[in-house]
């Protein structure tokens, strides 16, 4: 009896989370995450075959763009199946090593995003400071590199977090906060000791993350410096003009990702609710945003878009 009494059981499939209360609408909501599936999908793909297919747009700042872009192809096709799974059919169920899975591989994404971004703001400091050594700093040998390290860096630095996952015995309860699973989430679930993980979590997000977005903000500090000694003011406008796009990437992808972050970890009595909405936020805002942003705002973009469409 003792030896039963000390057994810990441990959940092997978890249940996933819509929006509570409002499932006598869930098949409208599915329309609508739907729609922003196929917005975001193929506005990624769409950007992508353009950068691909014009030899013009073989510049540094576009290529950059189609990292982007290729990232956030990647978050769109790893929440798909656990959000519209829960709303096309009502699927919650979702077993542990699946949600291991979706946890790393949406991780890798948004760590490889945080460097693209800060490529980009390098990017745009160079074509401001310095645009006559552009080309020569920003070679294809050099960008092709610094996408290889943002790749192999989320891959290496995420990699302890579903190590740590399955190890854990799963026991308080077995449903999750979210439509998709989150790292922070299921350590909540977790009986076992969670701090090295939380720890380890947290402070990658701090050195990586965290440190992403202090160099983007220095990289503004000093574009704006630069901009500031430019004595026309049209050419100062025109300048700040082409970063405009990359701090909307900037906000849609760190605000939500961080406000999520700090209210999971440290403040206990935060709304679900709250939690719920800043996740589909920080999931599905960036993907379906940024093409439409940079759509919008790059003059030879929009109008290589137009020719190939009208084509």
């Amino acid at each position: 009896m003792s030896a039963v009494n000390d057994t810990i059981f441990s959940h092997t499939v978890f249940l996933l989370t819509g929006l509570p209360g409002q499932e006598d609408i869930y098949l409208w909501i599915s329309i609508v995450f739907c729609l922003i599936y196929v917005i975001s999908i193929v506005g990624n793909s769409v950007i992508l075959f353009i950068i691909k297919r014009d030899p013009g747009l073989h510049e540094p700042m576009y290529i950059f763009l189609s990292m982007l872009a290729l990232t956030d192809l990647g978050l769109s096709i790893a929440t798909i199946p656990t959000i519209m799974g829960i709303y096309f059919f009502n699927f919650k169920e979702i077993s542990l090593h699946p949600c291991i899975a979706q946890i790393y591989f949406i991780a890798v994404l948004q760590y490889a995003e945080s460097a693209v971004l800060l490529f980009m703001s390098f990017d745009r400091f160079i074509a401001i400071s310095d645009p006559l050594r552009y080309g020569s700093i920003l070679t294809l040998p050099r960008i092709a590199n610094m996408g290889l390290v943002s790749v192999l860096r989320a891959l290496t630095i995420v990699l302890p977090l579903p190590l740590f996952l399955r190890q854990f015995q799963y026991c308080r309860t077995n449903v999750l906060s979210h439509s998709t699973c989150r790292n922070e989430d299921m350590l909540k679930l977790a009986c076992s000791d969670t701090r090295a993980s939380s720890m380890y979590g947290l402070i990658i997000k701090i050195l990586t993350m965290g440190m992403d977005l202090l160099l983007i903000f220095v990289s503004y500090v000093m574009i704006l410096k630069t901009v500031l000694s430019i004595a026309s003011q049209a050419e100062s406008l025109r300048a700040l003009n082409t970063c405009v796009s990359h701090l909307c990437a900037v906000m849609l992808f760190y605000v939500p990702e961080f406000s999520l972050s700090v209210i999971t970890r440290f403040v206990k009595d935060s709304s679900p609710l709250l939690r719920i909405h800043l996740g589909y936020v920080s999931m599905l805002v960036p993907p379906l945003m940024n093409p439409i942003v940079y759509s919008v705002k790059s003059k030879h973009l929009r109008a290589r878009i137009i020719r190939a469409f009208i084509k």
